[in-house]
């Protein structure tokens, strides 16, 4: 059986984060995404999922993700149940997320503050390593995995003199027109 989420979305507000009575630290967030499709009105709804993150990554979030925040979560859907105050049953059904990633960096974050996003974020943002990528595995290490640091843009052509990136202009495209005629027989396609 499978059980694994994949979410990008931004949270509708700072992750809660708090502490079980063995000092073990949990956060409980809602991440806004966005549908696929628009409505009646042409603009995008989204679906607003509970979600809670535990340890480390609990801490990161809280420390690194705020109301706005672009992020990506990989976990699994559980439900539990407690019986509330007039003795009922309540069953809530979230997201566990093991790890989270930051898909956006903080400059960003700042200056897409209160703007409302209705064409999809994680398309329009699309995926960087700006960000940095915290996970929760059963293991008892921190898997603090960091991508480039917030502000920086590197690029994997800097520094790098041996490999030329080609310059195709004009005069020099391989795909002009060509004054010869293509020999090409049927025996040479691969269909």
């Amino acid at each position: 059986m499978i059980n694994n989420v994949v979410l990008v979305g931004r949270l509708t507000r700072d992750a809660e984060l708090r502490y079980t009575q063995s000092n073990i630290a949990v956060a409980t967030f809602t991440l806004a995404v966005n549908r696929p499709f628009k409505n009646e009105a042409g603009e995008r709804d989204a679906d607003f999922i509970n979600c809670v993150i535990w340890r480390q990554s609990a801490e990161n979030l809280a420390n690194w993700a705020k109301k706005g925040s672009l992020i990506g979560i990989t976990g699994v859907i559980q439900t539990r149940s407690y019986d509330n105050q007039q003795g009922q049953r309540v069953y809530v059904t979230e997201v566990v997320a093991s790890n989270f990633q930051l898909l956006e960096s903080r400059n960003s974050q700042q200056n897409n503050q209160g703007h409302q996003d209705h064409h999809g974020g994680y398309q329009q943002q699309g995926y960087s390593n700006q960000g940095s990528s915290f996970q929760n595995g059963n293991n008892t290490g921190n898997n603090f995995q960091n991508g480039n640091s917030y502000g920086q843009q590197g690029s994997i052509f800097e520094g790098n003199t041996t490999n030329p990136v080609p310059d195709f202009t004009r005069d020099n495209n391989p795909f002009g027109r060509s004054t010869n005629p293509l020999d090409i027989s049927d025996d040479d396609l691969p269909f």
